[in-house]
């Protein structure tokens, strides 16, 4: 059992979710804005690791249809490669086709209006992301 940390790495923003110390159910936290200062944006990511006390950061990676690596999946699994030299837990990656899409969805049906939507729809992305990643180790599957 242990608490991860789910992230959507966006170009311009990064979603952030967090599952409940049992490992089970995740919630949106925050959107990180970009700077374009990566160390910062990687420090900013440590500090919520610690203050969650987080055992596992999980990146959501938009994997192609096909399960092929394209170039936007490629720049994320180079990020979290950077984040897992930087953190002090392992960083892993989960496929993230559907989750903006899902998360969309869910907030479309909330009726939220379209701006709010845009300022939480990278959290909530993230927090798909990591319920998906939960459930699937829940499922005993390899990851």
């Amino acid at each position: 059992v242990m608490r991860a940390i789910g992230l959507d790495l966006g170009t311009k923003r990064i979603g952030v979710a967090v599952s409940d110390s049992d490992g089970r159910l995740a919630m949106p936290i925050e959107v990180l804005v970009r700077t374009g200062d990566r160390e910062g944006e990687h420090r900013a990511v440590a500090a919520l690791v610690a203050e969650w006390e987080a055992e596992v950061v999980v990146v959501g990676v938009p994997y192609s249809l096909d399960g092929s690596v394209g170039p936007m999946a490629r720049t994320m699994i180079a990020e979290a490669d950077q984040l897992a030299t930087r953190l002090s837990v392992p960083v892993q990656t989960h496929d993230e086709r559907l989750t903006t899409v899902t998360a969309e969805k869910q907030l479309r049906e909330q009726e939220m209006r379209g701006e709010d939507r845009r300022k939480v729809v990278d959290k909530v992305a993230a927090s798909v992301m990591l319920q998906a990643w939960l459930e699937g180790r829940a499922g005993g599957e390899p990851t």
